[in-house]
């Protein structure tokens, strides 16, 4: 079933803002710490973060804060509140960070979700290569790897309700929560999406870096991904909805939600799951497909400091701090964390 709401609204964005705008006070703070641990599919240790109601404060730091984006406040290292709570496994999209995704962790941890993260390495920033991002498989073992291991930390792994777990991913890291539902990528679809959709960013990016995909390791491209633990599904703007195996697809036995940041010219087309793109939310089982408009891909990160968009103007970077007419960038954000919190109360009863 398809919904579309339209959040552009003086009445609601004035309300949002409102909310928004406030400092948090100490006893509403979320609880955030990091966490390192090794997998036999990197080299290296895999960093990871949690963020989680609070029980007992510490003290109070920002997190995500840089040159572009306004960070938000955590209580580093806090006590975890007592209780069970449902847990959200969160990907970043390529050349994101978990820490950028703070606003977003940070206010499901306010609805009562603990969330874990990773930095996924090759894909994320300032380590964002085009050859390393198709390993797309190492990404949903990044996350399963970081269940495994929080869940086994005493400090954490006794206040995670284990019979409610979702995956969330905003772009490659909608790839990646899909991954982990059940979908199986297929290489030979996403070479003909590449050959048919000109100017597709996903394949400009992978041109640049000189990626042949006909290269690509077919075996561990199409590698089944699926995690046991994950009940159901959040994905935000997912990358290759073009390019999944169709019986992948109609296996798919768990709820899955798929919101699209636009509508007509400021909707991806590469991310579309609609009827004019993908389709791929009508063709899931339990799929459904809701959209956040006006907004565009870039409204899904972290809010951008005064004078951001002339900086990277100048710099003749990616325009990730231009805001399509009309969209407020936080109102935007509240909408999506109100859908998505409203579709996992249902989704994991």
């Amino acid at each position: 079933m398809l919904s579309r709401l339209r959040m552009g609204t003086p009445v609601l964005a004035a309300a949002c803002l409102a909310i928004l705008s406030g400092t948090a006070r100490a006893d509403t703070l979320p609880g955030y710490d990091r966490i390192a641990f090794s997998a036999a599919h990197r080299a290296g240790l895999i960093q990871g973060a949690v963020w989680y109601p609070m029980g007992t404060m510490t003290y109070r730091v920002r997190i995500g804060d840089n040159a572009l984006f306004k960070g938000a406040d955590v209580a580093l290292g806090a006590g975890v509140k007592a209780g069970r709570f449902p847990l959200v496994l969160l990907s970043h999209g390529s050349g994101g960070n978990m820490d950028g995704l703070a606003w977003l962790a940070s206010k499901l941890t306010a609805a009562g979700y603990i969330v874990l993260a990773v930095n996924h390495p090759g894909s994320t920033s300032g380590d964002s290569s085009p050859r390393r991002s198709m390993e797309i498989w190492k990404r949903a073992q990044d996350l399963s790897a970081a269940l495994d291991f929080t869940l086994a930390e005493p400090a954490f792994g006794r206040h995670i309700d284990r019979d409610r777990v979702a995956a969330m991913g905003f772009s490659l890291g909608g790839l990646t929560a899909l991954q982990l539902g059940g979908l199986v990528p297929d290489k030979q679809a996403f070479i003909d999406y590449c050959a048919r959709m000109d100017g597709a960013r996903d394949c400009l990016f992978l041109a640049k870096g000189g990626v042949s995909l006909a290269n690509i390791d077919t075996r561990a491209f199409e590698r089944p991904a699926r995690e046991p633990a994950v009940r159901a599904v959040v994905a935000v703007d997912p990358g290759m909805g073009f390019a999944f195996k169709d019986e992948s697809v109609r296996a798919a036995n768990l709820p899955i939600r798929i919101i699209n940041l636009g509508d007509g010219t400021d909707l991806w087309p590469e991310v579309d799951a609609g009827p004019q793109g993908s389709n791929l939310a009508q063709r899931l089982p339990q799929g459904s497909l809701s959209r956040v408009t006006p907004a565009d891909h870039y409204s899904f990160l972290a809010e951008c400091k005064p004078g951001a968009r002339e900086r990277l103007a100048a710099e003749k970077d990616d325009p990730i701090c231009h805001d399509v007419a009309g969209s407020v960038r936080p109102v935007v954000h509240q909408e999506v964390v109100r859908q998505t919190v409203a579709f996992l109360r249902t989704a994991l009863k």
